[in-house]
């Protein structure tokens, strides 16, 4: 029984470290749909332009296999959040994250929420902004650790916080501070989570100078976890 809850709760997480090539870029912008284009075109800095083309092309390509629609055929639209729902289909959940270098990409089946995030480690973060999304234990938290962990135990906070919003489909509609996390065993732990549901939250290893975390609520149990690197092997960069 134990066995089939795992088959039935599955997460997969991929992360790519993709390359700013402007020719793969290009490329790449052949599988958005022309909504996706024309948002792509409003980035003022070819960072970010190429940041929001990566995701959306690892998004279809993942979601691609799944449904078996070509890439810039797959029906996505937003909520009235932004959040990201694939038209027509209850299955697979998936979330989305990008920041520069790093693009995450979390699919799953038997899950209720699922929300991904990821961060740089070496993201400024300022005082104000920390009193801003995090509670008065965790300012305490933080003030106690040795100044050379502080700035990264500052943005798993964050990235913790918005991976459980971004599961919720209500982003920061929702003050931060009302989530909070502890850690038990190494393992964050929502602090007076939502009895009715089961959440599961974990920072995952990325390979790279990025935080990312996991959010997740299934009522199968804790869901089997994978994570894979994309090598997009169909476009070399030039």
């Amino acid at each position: 029984m134990h066995q089939l809850e795992k088959q039935f709760a599955g997460i997969e997480i991929v992360l790519w470290q993709y390359s700013e090539n402007e020719g793969d870029r290009n490329r790449r912008m052949q599988s958005l749909s022309p909504d996706e284009l024309e948002r792509a075109a409003t980035y003022r800095f070819e960072r970010d332009r190429a940041s929001f083309v990566a995701g959306r092309y690892l998004l279809r390509k993942l979601l691609s296999v799944q449904t078996g629609i070509s890439p810039s055929k797959v029906p996505l639209s937003p909520d009235r959040h932004g959040k990201l729902r694939l038209e027509g289909r209850e299955r697979p959940q998936f979330s989305l994250a990008n920041t520069d270098g790093l693009v995450a990409v979390a699919v799953a089946s038997g899950c209720d929420h699922l929300g991904i995030d990821c961060e740089r480690v070496d993201t400024e973060i300022e005082a104000a902004a920390v009193d801003n999304y995090c509670s008065a234990d965790e300012r305490r938290w933080l003030m106690e650790l040795p100044a050379s962990e502080r700035t990264r135990a500052a943005i798993a906070l964050w990235t913790l916080k918005e991976s459980h919003l971004k599961a919720l489909g209500v982003g920061l509609h929702e003050d931060p501070r009302n989530v909070a996390f502890s850690w038990k065993d190494g393992i964050p732990v929502m602090v007076g989570g939502d009895r009715d549901r089961r959440w599961h939250h974990r920072l995952v290893e990325s390979g790279s100078q990025h935080v990312v975390a996991l959010a997740a609520c299934s009522q199968s149990g804790s869901p089997g976890i994978s994570t894979r690197l994309f090598q997009d092997d169909s476009m070399p960069s030039e």
